[in-house]
């Protein structure tokens, strides 16, 4: 593979290769010392509930691969075996095609880390290394690992994680166009025997890069090894300097709190391993200092108990390979993940896989253009890792989650419902994150409430879907279906039906046995407020009977705008010429902060509830729609349920709940590298289920798109608390541009056979849920 020069010139800045002279600076208030004489035991209570306010049921950690780059190094620490001369290497560096085998295997077993771990600077010691290196086109360790870094995100999408121990600032920068996050060990910031012969090691050394880190915008990984030499107040002193670096730049993601372990062959193998309590009280004191935004996580393979550390505040156990050993410990293997799990699930907490960049960090300040897009493909709602290959409006297989309940917490919640009590927000949050056996309960739950509440019946309506132009001033960049001037025509061509057309359109409908039409279309720079009026009309004269569900809250806020009327009054225009209902859509996440990227032109929350308030005073009826999975957190989801409850509080005019999981393929944003790929299936079950029950009540009907979920996915959901699948869709063509493979309409007949293994009714109905009796 012929190697890429670096996009940085190495010497770009010539005052970043003077040796490192940032003197250590003693901080005058070393955080912790309080703690000084306690115990660990005594330190755990504190230090648990901290890590449980600030991280909530979850214990995380990452799916990796451990790939060892090079195993020479300049440094000669006394306790490390990771470190090889040439003669014992069969070559200085492994191949990039040897990296991405490793790579491409770890991915098929879920791992979305590429953990890039090496000796430092070892072409200063090693002529083999200089000769390698320069013989492929590369002038540094450094700036091979880049190239192999690049090679791994553009060929795999897998996220690499650089742990190149200590770096100069435009290394970092080098390194933070193709990795997703970065790392080196602070471990002490004593002069230890154990760091006499690494001159990497100098704690000034080790100081400046992780400011310099920090200055770069770099989501950093650093930490201390416990055991070495180092007293408790060395500790604290390393901790402070952490704290401080992160709270003047905000760039530490996590802190590894490490036990010393003696091996063979070493200056130190004749040492003790670290003292238990000195390293449980380090644990402790580490999550009482730190900033509430670091994590704090302790190796699982270094310890013979290790969901025991969570009881001392950690919320993470680090990379696990389910494909390659610790090769820094290769002695110890890494723990079975479902053992894992079920370890952690005694704490009453969840264990869940994440990416090497934690969440908080997963953002354009933090990442680089390149790199974001990665990560985004990556992440589910809560910018954890993806937990299955499902996605909206694909064929891909639905997983599976065993029966049984998890958390008491949830358990206590679902009780509440099934009891009739109201959830309240928090109720809402808390299921959404439910994981494994509490996936089942939840669905398990809704599903008996749906069976309280509407019975067994599973409704569909007749319709044809009527989008009479793809035409649309506003910019949505979600949207794959708009034409014009300033979104991309990604799929057919600018079109606006005329008014017989949508009149023809009708007539087949209903000799096709429809008995609803729902007209929607993008808001077209020509129409004036009459259009709208001229549409139902034209319907009118297709149909005389027809039920009209029609128009968006924002056709209707436009419509009245151009009008210059109020809402009311158009309203009632609206339905004196026939129209019947409305569509819950154009309200994508009803929360502000997301639609000003998702939809920044579009109407904001309150004037999509002002629409359907207006429209309940008119006798109009409506639904709710959320479309979920691109940008926002689940936060959001809970606060569009919120607000939409208290409004049918209010009116009563909501007929149903239509969650709408984003279709990402071909939409503007996706490909921009700006949105994650929809929902995972997780997420789309939940949404369906805390639906049910938040809304109990107050909405009966809980509707599944089968455009979005397909066959088996909407058979699942249907298991989930939903009792409708909407309508048959003749012409449903939103999807479709986004990307799904659904679409265009479902006979009645298909979907017999999608409920049948469901041994439920499949009953018709009208738009307002009234029987058909075939």
């Amino acid at each position: 593979m012929t190697a890429r020069r670096a996009r940085l010139p190495f010497c770009h800045n010539l005052g970043s290769l003077r040796p490192m002279t940032t003197k250590l600076r003693r901080s005058r208030a070393v955080r912790g010392q309080e703690f000084l004489e306690s115990t660990s035991s005594e330190l755990a209570p504190a230090a648990f509930a901290r890590s449980r306010e600030l991280f909530g049921s979850r214990i995380t950690y990452s799916p990796k691969v451990f790939l060892p780059i090079t195993k020479l190094c300049r440094d000669r620490c006394g306790y490390c075996t990771f470190a090889q001369p040439p003669a014992h290497l069969p070559s200085p560096y492994m191949e990039i095609d040897e990296v991405l085998a490793i790579v491409e295997s770890g991915q098929q077993s879920g791992c979305t880390e590429a953990l890039l771990t090496l000796g430092e600077r070892p072409e200063l010691r090693y002529d083999e290394a200089a000769r390698w290196l320069a013989a492929r086109g590369f002038r540094s360790t450094v700036d091979y690992v880049a190239e192999v870094a690049r090679t791994i995100i553009h060929v795999t999408g897998v996220l690499p994680h650089a742990n190149c121990g200590a770096l100069y600032p435009y290394e970092l920068e080098q390194l933070r166009t193709v990795s997703a996050s970065q790392g080196m060990m602070l471990e002490s910031l004593t002069n230890l025997d154990a760091h006499r012969l690494a001159p990497d090691k100098a704690p000034a050394r080790r100081l400046a890069t992780l400011a310099a880190a920090g200055e770069l915008q770099i989501p950093f990984t650093t930490g201390l090894l416990v055991g070495i030499g180092e007293s408790r107040r060395d500790r604290l002193e390393a901790l402070t300097a952490i704290a401080e670096s992160h709270e003047a730049h905000g760039h530490v993601q996590e802190v590894i709190i490490q036990n010393f372990l003696p091996k063979e062959r070493t200056a130190m193998a004749s040492w003790p391993a670290a003292d238990e309590e000195e390293f449980h009280w380090t644990i402790a004191v580490a999550r009482l200092v730190l900033p509430e935004g670091v994590h704090l996580q302790a190796p699982p393979n270094l310890s013979d108990n290790p969901t025991r550390l969570i009881a001392f505040g950690i919320d993470d156990f680090g990379g696990i390979s389910p494909v390659t050993q610790d090769f820094v410990n290769p002695e110890r293997a890494w723990p079975v993940i479902e053992t894992l799990s079920r370890e952690v699930a005694r704490y009453e907490l969840d264990l869940a896989p994440r990416l090497t960049v934690y969440p908080e960090w997963q953002n354009p300040h933090f990442q680089d253009p390149d790199v974001l897009p990665a990560v985004l493909r990556l992440a589910n709602a809560d910018g954890l890792g993806r937990e299955d290959n499902w996605h909206s409006g694909s064929d891909a297989a639905p997983p599976t989650y065993q029966t049984g309940t998890g958390r008491s917490e949830i358990h206590g919640i679902l009780k509440r419902s099934l009891d009739g009590e109201r959830l309240d927000e928090r109720d809402a949050r808390t299921l959404f994150t439910a994981r494994g056996h509490d996936v089942s309960a939840v669905a398990e739950a809704a599903d008996e409430l749906r069976r309280r509440v509407v019975g067994d019946d599973v409704t569909f309506v007749i319709n044809r879907n009527i989008n009479y132009t793809n035409v649309c001033t506003f910019k949505c960049k979600f949207c794959a279906f708009s034409k014009g001037p300033l979104s991309l025509n990604l799929r057919g061509d600018p079109y606006l039906l005329d008014l017989n057309e949508i009149s023809e359109r009708v007539r087949e409908a209903e000799e096709r046995g429809a008995t609803e039409v729902c007209l929607q279309g993008g808001i077209h720079p020509n129409f004036d407020g009459d259009y709208y009026i001229d549409v139902v009309a034209a319907v009118r004269a297709g149909s005389p009977k027809i039920h009209i569900h029609a128009f968006s809250a924002l056709e209707v806020f436009e419509g009245a705008r151009r009008s210059g009327v109020s809402l009311t009054t158009y309203l009632e225009r609206l339905r004196d010429a026939g129209l019947k209902t409305l569509p819950g859509t154009a309200a994508e996440i009803l929360d502000d902060d997301v639609r000003a990227t998702l939809c920044p032109d579009k109407i904001n929350t309150q004037q999509w509830l002002d629409v359907h308030e207006a429209a309940h005073s008119v006798g109009l009826r409506s639904n709710i729609t959320i479309m979920f999975g691109a940008i926002e957190r689940p936060e959001s989801w809970v606060r569009h349920m919120n607000v939409t409850r208290e409004l049918q509080e209010r009116t009563g005019g909501f007929t149903e709940f239509v969650p709408l999981p984003f279709v990402h393929m071909a939409t503007p944003i996706y490909l921009r590298g700006r949105s994650r790929k929809g929902p995972t299936f997780r997420e789309t079950l939940l949404m369906h289920a805390v639906g049910r029950m938040f809304y109990h009540a107050l909405i009966d009907n809980i509707q599944v798109s089968w455009v979005k979920m397909g066959v088996e996915g909407s058979r699942r959901i249907l298991r989930a608390g939903a009792n409708d699948v909407g309508g048959t869709l003749m012409d449903e063509n939103i999807s479709r541009a986004a990307g799904a493979e659904h679409g265009q309409e479902m006979d009645v007949e298909t979907l017999r056979d999608l409920v049948a293994p469901l041994h439920r009714p499949l009953v018709q109905r009208n738009t307002l849920y009234g029987r058909i009796d075939a």
